[in-house]
């Protein structure tokens, strides 16, 4: 018996996070101000949260502007992680794992 002809073996996906931009916040990247948008980003060894919104801040600079102060997250868009708060089970410098997913969210304010 011969064995059948022989294939390259496919290159894995690269390891990716899903990134999911809520509400208001659509605005910054491209989007109508409503709904949600949701892209995968690529996630290098070791990457961090602080890495992948870094990323993403690098391609939409109105969005940089929004969510950033002083290096840190400004205060009128919520970063989650996996459902769960920035703060709770990550923090900026957590690393993340292939599949995660990180939420910005526009936080709204009222008075009255």
């Amino acid at each position: 018996m011969t064995a059948g002809p022989s294939f390259p073996a496919s290159p894995a996906a690269p390891p990716t996070v899903s990134v999911e931009v809520v509400s208001w916040v659509t605005k910054f990247i491209g989007g109508d101000g409503s709904g949600r948008r949701v892209f995968e980003e690529p996630l290098g060894e070791g990457a961090t949260v602080r890495d992948v919104l870094a990323g993403v801040s690098a391609r939409y600079p109105e969005l940089a502007a929004a969510l950033w102060h002083d290096r840190e997250i400004g205060e009128h868009i919520e970063v989650l992680v996996n459902d769960a708060v920035l703060g709770i089970s990550h923090e900026l410098d957590s690393a993340l794992r292939p599949g995660d997913r990180v939420t910005l969210l526009g936080q709204y304010m009222g008075g009255g």
